[in-house]
């Protein structure tokens, strides 16, 4: 799954605040609908957006089903987040404001 659809999992206001309560600890179905006052259908297609973008993890414990964060893909996150923000070695873009000396792109 690419940048852009992570992101797209990550740009509703209930699963950012899911993804809150999971850094705290795991959680069921249930409890993180007791902290949103959502229902369980809505919850439940949450943690399904968020589980397709490989965002958090499930684990069964006896009937309940727990979820926890995938830090290893938030970390990878950061990486590309990081490498998005990071000056290039050398600018693409002309423009009269940019202080780079060199563009390898030639648009004309």
């Amino acid at each position: 799954m690419d940048l852009v659809d992570i992101l797209k999992a990550m740009s509703d206001e209930n699963r950012i605040k899911i993804i809150k309560m999971l850094v705290c600890c795991d959680m069921c179905v249930c409890d993180i609908c007791d902290n949103l006052e959502l229902s369980q259908p809505a919850v439940s297609h949450h943690l399904k957006i968020l589980s397709d973008a490989n965002l958090v993890n499930t684990k069964r414990q006896g009937k309940w089903i727990y979820y926890s964060l995938n830090k290893e893909k938030f970390d990878e996150l950061n990486q590309e987040l990081l490498e998005l923000i990071k000056k290039p070695a050398v600018c693409n873009y002309r423009k009269s404001t940019c202080n780079c000396q060199q563009y390898t792109v030639d648009f004309e």
